[in-house]
């Protein structure tokens, strides 16, 4: 597929994007799949994409399965369950996005043949020149990392720019603004900044994988209308958190 012409102001040209699988539910619950979400975030996606940028996309499975919240499975038990819920959703993904247009590959860290296609990094990279968008499945392939060690872990694979992280809040707080209304969110921060003062941007692993690559990190609400695009396509929201 020919790359569509590309703006020279964009910002990123090739882009990480994290969603949890909770944000796929919709809703207070956290659990299932929600089809109007999915069309959502395919419609946003679509537009980076159209807009010339490369996408790749880490998903999570907290949705269906969380591995760190076992309740009483062996964790590394646990952790194959979690990671086998993100390719339910990495599929559900895939076939939102290709119903907005664009062809869409799943790869998982976790061979499936019938499935998904095996993440070979080679192949990855390839799938993006062609410009198809990537939905990376499977976490890590292994116990005890989380999705956004991942994400962090494939970013710097691809060498993507930025990994823009898609939460439920505005940005990075200095404490939790659900339950305390002084809480102020930081425009920017550094990687170190947020490791010393264990701010939750993502998990330790992923902010020192960020770090010693030099791959900045974009944390910001996808429950707002429009901004995964905007995000993608390099506007200035939520936190930004950079080397320095």
């Amino acid at each position: 597929m020919p790359r569509d012409k590309a703006s020279p102001r964009l910002r990123y040209r090739r882009i990480v994007l994290k969603i949890s699988g909770e944000a796929l539910a919709g809703g207070e619950h956290g659990y299932g799949l929600s089809a109007p979400v999915l069309k959502r975030i395919a419609r946003e996606v679509v537009a980076v994409h159209k807009a010339g940028v490369d996408v790749g996309i880490v998903v999570g499975g907290g949705n269906i399965f969380r591995g760190a919240e076992g309740g009483g499975i062996d964790r590394v038990a646990a952790d194959y369950m979690g990671m086998l819920a993100t390719v339910i959703n990495a599929v559900a993904l895939q076939d939102a996005i290709e119903k907005a247009g664009v062809p869409t590959r799943v790869m998982s860290a976790i061979e499936m043949a019938k499935v998904a296609e095996p993440y070979i990094r080679r192949r990855a990279i390839r799938h993006l020149e062609k410009r198809l968008i990537i939905i990376f499945a499977g976490g890590t392939g292994n116990p005890y990392f989380s999705t956004d060690t991942a994400a962090a872990l494939r970013a710097t694979e691809i060498d993507a720019e930025v990994v823009l992280k898609a939460t439920k809040v505005d940005g990075v707080y200095d404490r939790d603004p659900r339950k305390d209304k002084r809480a102020k969110m930081f425009s920017r921060l550094t990687h170190m900044e947020a490791i010393r003062r264990r701010l939750k941007v993502m998990d330790l692993t992923a902010l020192t994988m960020c770090q010693e690559n030099g791959i900045p990190i974009v944390v910001f609400n996808m429950n707002v209308a429009g901004n995964i695009t905007r995000a993608g396509l390099g506007a200035s929201i939520g936190t930004l958190v950079t080397r320095g």
